[in-house]
């Protein structure tokens, strides 16, 4: 029986099997075995776009509607709404099977196998909350079956990324994984062993690079399109505050085609008419208008990674208005996102204490998943743990490696 190992990430996706006892990883497109998790719904074509080709249609200014960070919403009711796309009646379950159908089939054309069984990794939790975490694995598993998958079985990404990472360690040693995802923030305590790892605890939060992204955002671009600005009452000389959830929404990825609906525009006209800052609101309405919200929050991710890099930079908002743009000085970053740096580092304690281990006892942190690339998630992390040696896995491939060899016997 032929099963494919499936990462199905927040920004990215992956699919791997296992060949020779490694881990073989997919080409999902010309060239790239990591897939963006992002769609396209073309108006003009009448087809939905995945992947690189969907970035390439928002930033070419195609008419569509663009979708990204879609595994935020599993759990979610918003899930279940049917919306009319391209002439259908769709819900989100639908367009997230059409997605996992592309890595269906691209696996099957590249290996001439058919997988009717699936390994997919998930997060240790979705959400917080039990009822909700619980239905957001339902509606990925519901995904998979849309998708053309008679089973699946999950497992936790942070295991499957230890499973990749064990050869880092010696027998007997004591490993932690980081994974910092786009969505979620996961940790697994595991011991190395002779034939196998033994995994002592896992925990997980509702905390990732998306979070960091809409931190970013909420405290230097949404100022500038009147977060924050006091909005002149129709009579009398009183104001009040613009309402935060409109910039809340702007700032957050998986809720930005949300505001590009009449009702939102309408409320971003009536704040710039009476606004006492009235250039920064005619800015939000721009960004509605003519439907921009994704192309700044790519500006601020860029920015966010160069000033991670560099140690300061900019968030270029040139889409916006023509040489408009944002400093972000020395350090700016890393302050804006330390809170959140120590909740994942909170998790990341709480997970030894499960296990009943002692954080000095840790030999090996090994960060995996996009955004533990952020010095300030390392600095966090280390601080924890001092004792322990830091291994940077490969970020974007750690949990779909292990998924890969994992699959061999997942429905053994």
């Amino acid at each position: 029986m032929a099963v494919l190992g499936v990462d199905f990430g927040t920004s990215n996706s992956a699919a791997a099997v296992a060949r020779d006892g490694k881990p073989h990883l997919i080409a999902l497109e010309a060239g790239q075995t990591t897939l963006p998790t992002a769609v396209f719904f073309d108006f003009d074509t009448k087809k939905m776009l995945i992947g690189t080709a969907a970035g390439k249609a928002l930033l070419a200014g195609d008419e569509g509607r663009y979708m990204r960070a879609l595994k935020s919403l599993l759990g979610a009711p918003l899930m279940r709404e049917r919306r009319n796309m391209l002439g259908e009646k769709l819900d989100f379950i639908d367009i997230v099977a059409r997605f996992l159908a592309r890595i269906k089939t691209a696996a099957e054309a590249e290996t001439g196998l058919r997988f009717d069984h699936a390994l997919s990794g998930r997060p240790v939790r979705f959400h917080a909350d039990d009822a909700r975490n619980a239905q957001a694995e339902l509606d990925l598993r519901e995904a998979y079956a849309r998708a053309g998958f008679d089973d699946v079985t999950f497992m936790y990404e942070p295991e499957a990324a230890a499973l990749a990472n064990r050869d880092v360690l010696a027998q007997g040693d004591l490993g932690l994984i980081v994974d910092i995802g786009g969505g979620t923030s996961d940790f697994t305590l595991f011991r190395n062993g002779t034939d196998a790892i033994d995994i002592l605890a896992s925990f997980g939060v509702r905390l990732g690079g998306t979070d960091f992204d809409r931190m970013v955002s909420l405290e230097t671009v949404m100022p500038l399109l009147g977060r924050g600005s006091q909005i002149k009452h129709a009579f009398g000389n009183e104001t009040h505050t613009a309402p935060t959830t409109i910039f809340n929404d702007l700032a957050t990825w998986q809720k930005i085609p949300f505001l590009y609906a009449p009702e939102s525009r309408r409320l971003a006209k009536d704040l710039e008419k009476y606004a006492a800052e009235p250039l920064k609101l005619a800015r939000l309405v721009s960004v509605l208008e003519d439907e921009i919200g994704h192309d700044i929050a790519f500006a601020v991710e860029a920015g966010k990674i160069a000033a991670n890099d560099a140690g300061n930079g900019a968030i270029d908002l040139s889409i916006v208005e023509r040489n408009l743009s944002v400093p972000l000085g020395e350090g700016m970053v890393e302050e804006l996102l330390d809170p959140m740096a120590g909740e994942m580092a909170h998790a990341a304690l709480r997970t030894v204490a499960n296990a009943q281990v002692a954080p000095e006892d840790v030999t090996h942190l090994v960060f995996v998943g996009g955004s533990s690339l952020m010095k300030v998630t390392r600095s966090a992390l280390a601080a924890k743990f001092p004792q322990a040696k830091v291994h940077h896995g490969h970020a974007l491939t750690a949990i779909v490696d292990g998924l890969g060899l994992a699959s061999k016997s997942a429905f053994e």
